[in-house]
């Protein structure tokens, strides 16, 4: 085994795990959470407590 070996074991093994992410991330079950997820920055937060300081 010479490091083409490696190189071409490597590159296999990186695009196995690219197509593995794709799936995960478009599978149907995920669709909920990322729904989820993709709203939090516009969902309002809670008002801050005054801090008593006037002028500020």
């Amino acid at each position: 085994m010479d490091i083409n070996d490696l190189r071409t074991l490597s590159t296999v093994l990186a695009f196995v795990a690219f197509v593995g992410i794709v799936i995960w991330a478009w599978s149907g079950k995920r669709k909920r959470a990322f729904d989820e997820a993709a709203s939090l920055p516009l969902e309002d937060d809670a008002p801050l407590p005054p801090t008593g300081r006037a002028g500020s």
